[in-house]
């Protein structure tokens, strides 16, 4: 019998955190969906994941109109050429400082206001503009694009533009055109991942003029320097339907303000020149008027926000990117090693064709996202999950195949190599900058939950009377009998479904990728069904099983933006080489990567990783720490 066939009994602290952590997720998810904003939008991912690949939604692929295109290169091209005369990155990193005339300047420019309407003084620049000029930002100092996009994506603007009242928008978006910069505080040190237990308070005074808040928020990117915050905090509770509810509010806070003191700035593993701290409300006032949209839809602020915001992150991913691939191609070609240059022999080019098509499924999909945002014909909040998901973790291994294949030099930091002469590649600042964007705005565990949710989301509103201990018999009895009536079509249709294909002509090198999406489309919204019916409640704590078909869906999505991508930039003709080869590897790599994923579903060690994780916590392998200095 072996020590996890054997383990000890589970210790009280484990079980009681258990316990307790059960009351706090039935809270969570209470609120949390009570939050959720139903858009009543189409959408790709919504379709995708019941079995439907949409492609009439994705081609032909929505570029950017050139006078859209015109009136954001004026604006990034004026950006982009004071930057590279008047920072450096790589001072900005030691020093932990964007320089006071650099961010000066930018406010004259109306940086931190791109995307604020030109009524209310702002540069009116589209989604995708905005995405651009961060893109460019991005690939070439990181903690100055977090600066202009934590204060746009999250921060005062765009939720003031989303659920703010016409005297809210004409007092404080003119603000941001003079140069106010914002940030979005919502996280707090004991709060995370899971904002519906947040401690920070909003009461309200006496003679009814004033939220006073108190509560400490971390984390808050451009808190340290703000001059406009929104704060989340807990009002009052309300009863529905005979129950007493949590109520979670967002308020405007303008700085400086008596009671607000900013406690620490923090300190990263990258991004050193980011404005992020610790940031306590002491009997902060805030006039009522700065409620934003009503008390009890602050949850659903920070949620419908962010599912905008995070577009930017998979434009910034892809700036990145491109900046590795383009370090990737002339140090593989110049750097000679055993008589051939290191990109042509075959480890190297593994690394450079990955990070080449790998790259152009970036911008594909942070292309498409944006061209969604700025139709508003669709529901986007799947879509920005996965791209944020695929961006950010593509980023990660194409930085560090980018470091494996500098070798020693992209380990050495950019001024060092400068220093000896050398060309000053930023490899490993790049690496520690971008590792973070796997953990904000959402973790990649985070993104799979979230997008299961999602996906589940019309099978658990069919079957909700059946789910649901306190319906009544009728209720049961006709949601078996509809359940019936959609089930009985659905899902033998996913069944034979696969059989067949549509043709896809735009091009005959890709259409096998197409048909490949949709015909597993189909087998994705099977296994869906099956895991709900065989785990039901209990799926929700399967979380390895859940990610591996959130991954899926999210690859599909990927190579459907990819080819439809190609296709275009392919008829445009104006490449000397077909973006079609480079779509057709990364479907290639997409393709086993779907293909493993399927297989782990039913052949995986999810089981006795499980049993060993829990023992290791109870303390059976201490033993094994013994060696070290204990820090």
């Amino acid at each position: 019998m072996t020590m996890l066939e054997n383990k000890p009994d589970t210790s009280d602290t484990l079980a009681n955190a258990a316990a307790e952590g059960n009351v706090q997720k039935q809270q969570a998810m209470q609120i949390t969906e009570e939050a959720r904003k139903e858009a009543n939008l189409p959408s790709f991912g919504a379709n995708l994941f019941m079995g439907n690949f949409s492609y009439d939604m994705v081609y032909p692929f929505p570029l950017q109109s050139e006078e859209d295109k015109r009136l954001g290169d004026v604006i990034i091209d004026r950006l982009m050429s004071y930057l590279k005369q008047h920072l450096d990155p790589e001072l900005v990193d030691k020093t932990r400082e964007i320089p006071k005339q650099v961010i000066d300047e930018m406010k004259k420019m109306g940086i931190f206001a791109l995307k604020i309407d030109k009524e209310y003084g702002g540069l009116g620049l589209s989604q995708t503009n905005y995405c651009r000029l961060v893109m460019q930002v991005a690939s070439y100092c990181g903690s100055t694009a977090v600066l202009i996009s934590a204060h746009q994506s999250i921060g005062v603007p765009q939720p003031l533009k989303m659920y703010g009242t016409e005297a809210q928008k004409k007092k404080f978006l003119p603000r941001f055109r003079q140069g106010a910069i914002s940030a979005f505080a919502l996280t707090e040190p004991d709060v995370g991942s899971d904002p519906a237990q947040m401690s920070t308070t909003a009461e309200i005074s006496e003679d009814g003029k004033y939220y006073i808040i108190n509560g400490d928020k971390l984390w808050c990117t451009n808190g340290t320097i703000a001059d406009l915050l929104v704060v989340t905090a807990k009002t009052a509770p309300k009863v529905i339907k005979g129950k007493e509810r949590k109520q979670i509010s967002a308020f405007i806070v303008e700085l400086p303000a008596q009671g607000f003191e900013v406690v620490h700035r923090c300190e990263f593993m990258g991004l050193g020149g980011i404005y992020n701290g610790l940031l306590r409300f002491k009997n902060v006032k805030v006039p009522v008027e700065n409620l934003l949209w009503e008390e009890g839809r602050g949850l659903a602020l920070a949620l419908g926000t962010i599912n905008v915001g995070r577009l930017t992150l998979p434009a910034a991913c892809t700036g990145g990117a491109k900046q590795c691939l383009s370090i990737a191609r002339r140090w593989g070609a110049s750097r000679v090693q055993w008589g051939m240059p290191v990109g042509l022999h075959e480890n190297g080019r593994e690394k450079i064709s990955y990070i080449a098509a790998t790259t152009l499924a970036m911008e594909a999909v942070s292309w498409l996202t944006c061209a969604f945002a700025d139709e508003k014909k669709y529901d986007i909040r799947i879509e920005a999950a996965m791209a944020k998901l695929f961006c950010t973790e593509s980023l990660w291994k194409i930085v560090d195949k980018t470091m494996q294949l500098r070798g020693g030099r992209g380990y050495e930091k950019a001024s060092s190599l400068e220093a000896r002469g050398e060309p000053p590649y930023p490899v490993e600042r790049i690496m520690r900058d971008c590792r973070v964007n796997l953990i904000l705005e959402g973790s990649s565990e985070i993104m799979k939950l979230f997008l299961a949710r999602e996906a589940m989301d019309p099978h658990l509103k069919r079957l909700s009377a059946l789910l649901n201990p306190k319906a009544t018999i009728g209720s049961k009895i006709k949601a078996v009998v509809q359940a019936i009536g959609f089930y009985g079509l659905w899902y033998p249709k996913q069944l034979l479904s696969t059989l067949f294909s549509s043709s896809y002509p735009q091009s005959p090198r890709l259409a096998k990728h197409l048909k490949f999406i949709e015909k597993h489309a189909h087998i994705l919204a099977r296994k869906i069904f099956n895991a709900m019916a065989r785990y039901q409640q209990g799926l929700e704590k399967r979380q390895l099983l859940l990610g591996r078909l959130m991954e899926i869906g999210t690859d599909l999505f990927a190579m459907a933006a990819t080819c439809s991508y190609a296709i275009k930039l392919k008829e445009q003709g104006d490449k000397k080489e077909s973006p079609i080869d480079l779509a057709d590897y990364f479907c290639t790599l997409a393709q086993r990567r779907i293909t493993e994923n399927f297989k782990a579903l039913s052949n995986n060690d999810d089981k006795p990783g499980n049993a060993l994780a829990e023992v290791t916590l109870e303390g059976a392998f201490r033993w094994l720490e013994e060696g070290i200095v204990e820090i």
